[in-house]
């Protein structure tokens, strides 16, 4: 009979962890830049039928949200789920938005300089020792609030605990302008309460499998064993198992070693078919990806080079609100950025895919027990 050597939980309580995320942060900026789209459902992305279909939602305000718009969306889906006279697409302003996650950044400096940037709208801020001698978290998170709103006139929402993972999904728990606060002796019953698809690594093809093992919520999830969870799902299940019970001892660290992970191929002859773009987007891609698996990070930011014949050189790049990790979703993003800037007329000479915004994979490297 074999036995399984459980690995023993440590939980470490005394941290204080606010997790800050703007409210549909372009969309939001967008807005206060025009107030007359606040009542339309504005949605930033090129408009479709401006670019023969193509283009990828980056984000949406509440009301498109309500149709069902969501980030990384084909722009195209939304015209068919909001009605037109509703509808507004604006293109995306990434200078803007950086200024403006500029201006929040002070603000969290102002408390503490423990700042765990995650993208341009969201952050992990260690307040355990800040600048304030404060103790009371709540009174620090509702300063945050009203200065980012006197100061952008933008809404933010905030998590607090005593871990990332468990401030992360308190600051999604009552958007927009929430404020929810996850203490240690309630934190099994409310992660009990969250559907599967909340926890960190749950992706629809893990969603789908713990669907049928009947895993449809965190009260779910605590009633799986240890040994379950890693025999199934590795690294990811110990994961799951620990964060289900409330355990995530991964610190705010203000320290990203690196900015991007990117490569590139220059070509000769120069591409001169949709195809052959295709193949090298493909494989470009896959080169990208395994750097990202090796370094254990993901990104936000895609960026597509593009260079002809004639040196004439492009540069684009989209932001999603969400991670990007496998080399088909990243062939997917770059491709939808070459179907709207690319031009064969002169022939491909480089391409060059490049992820950024990058932040450390959820999950720990771990060191799994034996089977005796």
């Amino acid at each position: 009979m074999t036995e399984w050597l459980e690995i023993p939980l440590q939980y470490h309580t005394q941290r204080r962890i606010i997790h800050v995320d703007m409210d549909a942060f372009y969309a939001s900026v967008e807005i206060r830049e025009q107030p007359h789209l606040r009542d339309k459902a504005v949605v930033v992305a090129p408009d479709p039928r401006r670019t023969g279909g193509h283009g990828v939602v980056t984000t949406a305000n509440y009301v498109a949200r309500r149709f069902g718009v969501h980030s990384a969306m084909p722009a195209a889906q939304a015209l068919k789920l909001v009605p037109r006279d509703q509808l507004v697409f604006v293109p995306p302003h990434f200078d803007l938005y950086s200024e403006t996650s500029g201006q929040i950044h002070q603000l969290f400096h102002q408390i503490t300089d423990v700042i765990e940037p995650i993208s341009l709208d969201e952050a992990f801020l260690d307040v355990t020792v800040n600048k304030w001698h404060e103790r009371n978290t709540v009174k620090l998170a509702q300063w945050l609030q009203q200065e980012i709103l006197k100061k952008t006139r933008l809404t933010c929402s905030v998590g607090i605990s005593y871990n990332k993972f468990l401030a992360k999904v308190a600051s999604d728990h009552n958007k927009p302008m929430g404020r929810t606060i996850v203490r240690p002796e309630m934190a099994q019953t409310f992660l009990a309460n969250l559907p599967i698809e909340s926890f960190f690594g749950v992706g629809k093809k893990m969603q789908a499998s713990l669907h049928e093992r009947g895993v449809f919520s965190g009260g779910d999830l605590q009633k799986l064993s240890q040994a379950e969870l890693i025999q199934r799902y590795k690294k990811i299940g110990f994961m799951l198992y620990q964060h289900a019970r409330g355990v995530d001892d991964s610190p705010v660290s203000n320290q990203r070693a690196r900015k991007s992970i990117g490569k590139e191929s220059t070509y000769n002859p120069p591409l001169t078919s949709e195809e052959a773009v295709a193949r090298q987007l493909a494989h470009l891609s896959q080169q990208v990806a395994a750097t990202l698996q090796r370094q254990q990070v993901h990104g936000k930011i895609v960026v597509l080079k593009i260079r002809d014949s004639e040196f004439n050189t492009v540069t684009k790049r989209q932001s999603f609100d969400h991670y990007l990790y496998s080399a088909q979703e990243i062939q997917q993003q770059a491709s939808l950025i070459w179907q709207r800037f690319g031009d064969l007329s002169h022939g491909i000479r480089l391409l060059g895919i490049t992820i950024t915004d990058l932040f450390p994979l959820t999950y720990e490297n771990l060191t799994l027990p034996l089977i005796f």
